[in-house]
């Protein structure tokens, strides 16, 4: 019996220690883990994030660009940090949706090692192209890709990511050939569409917006389901010809499996608080980047739905990474 009462106020301690450590997070910097690099579509919606999230948290949140492996590497450092809050993680659609069917093997399981936060922020791809290039809408890219049958290149911001899959998805619909370009990050891509080194992009409206603004890139058409408020003459892939056609780029804050639940909670309630507030709005809505507020459980139901509808396009499309 004096064992069991030892073991039992052990237990006690230890539970008291973890609730103690809870009520004081944070108590040091938090570091916020993007799979991709600077500049790039994930960055822009992080750094607001971050310094919104510090603030309210009265600590820094260091957003840390660790990419590569179409954002696994960046991905599985949190999935093996420990859980105590100071490690999160900017998931994407395609660290979480795309990834665990691309991959034949990863170093983690994208539902088992983490626990989901707050889903934040959704935005449509854009097709954009060249502006020297003779192609005015979808109709034009069509035409010409059928007249040059593999001749015309698309970059993306590396294989296996929502760029790359957007733009076979859409080479299916058309019936086109197009030739993938993948690079390590959107910002490289751009860079060389508006160099004329490729002729057409399928990139999160964020990343190309102020280039669509100035003229350096030609907008024909977004993949969401309704235009984009952002871009409201700029027609749908859907109402230019290919009915049902929709693919959105989404960004949310996972940790690591098994933090605990109070940390979880108030972690969830601060970035939602956040993620609704005009502040964070204003940054991102002239981008075309909407708030889109999930937590907690109903992120996670999100993110399993998310894996099975880009599973089965990665299926449908063939593609595949060791």
């Amino acid at each position: 019996m004096r064992k069991f009462l030892k073991l039992l106020a052990i237990g006690g301690i230890l539970v008291l220690a973890a609730l103690d450590a809870v009520a004081q997070y944070p108590v040091r910097p938090i570091r916020l883990i993007v799979p991709f690099v600077p500049g790039g579509p994930s960055d822009i919606v992080a750094r607001p994030l971050a310094q919104m999230l510090g603030d309210a948290l009265k600590t820094v949140v260091i957003v840390d660009n660790r990419p590569g492996a179409g954002g696994s590497i960046g991905t599985d450092i949190v999935a093996k940090s420990a859980a105590d809050g100071y490690t999160l993680l900017m998931a994407t659609v395609g660290t979480h949706g795309i990834n665990p069917a691309l991959y034949k093997k990863l170093p983690y399981d994208s539902v088992r090692d983490f626990t989901p936060i707050a889903l934040i922020a959704a935005a449509p791809l854009a097709i954009v192209v060249n502006p020297s290039q003779p192609i005015n809408d979808l109709a034009g890219l069509v035409a010409l890709a059928k007249r040059m049958p593999g001749k015309i290149s698309y970059g993306s911001a590396g294989n296996g990511t929502a760029h790359h899959l957007t733009g076979e998805m859409f080479k299916a619909a058309a019936g086109i050939d197009l030739q993938h370009v993948p690079y390590k990050g959107s910002p490289q891509a751009l860079t060389d569409l508006i160099g004329g080194q490729i002729q057409v992009m399928f990139d999160p409206l964020q990343s190309v917006m102020a280039h669509i603004q100035s003229g350096k890139v030609r907008a024909l058409a977004v993949s969401s389901a309704v235009r984009s408020p952002a871009l409201p003459n700029v027609p749908t892939v859907a109402e230019s010809g290919y009915k049902g056609f929709e693919a959105t780029a989404w960004w949310g804050v996972l940790a690591p499996a098994n933090l605990p639940t109070a940390q979880a909670a108030m972690l969830a309630s601060e970035i939602e608080r956040i993620a609704r507030s005009s502040a964070f709005r204003d940054r991102l809505e002239p981008l075309g980047v909407l708030s889109t507020v999930l937590t907690l459980g109903a992120f996670g139901d999100f993110q399993r739905g998310e894996l099975a509808k880009w599973g089965k396009a990665v299926r449908e499309s063939g593609a595949a990474i060791d």
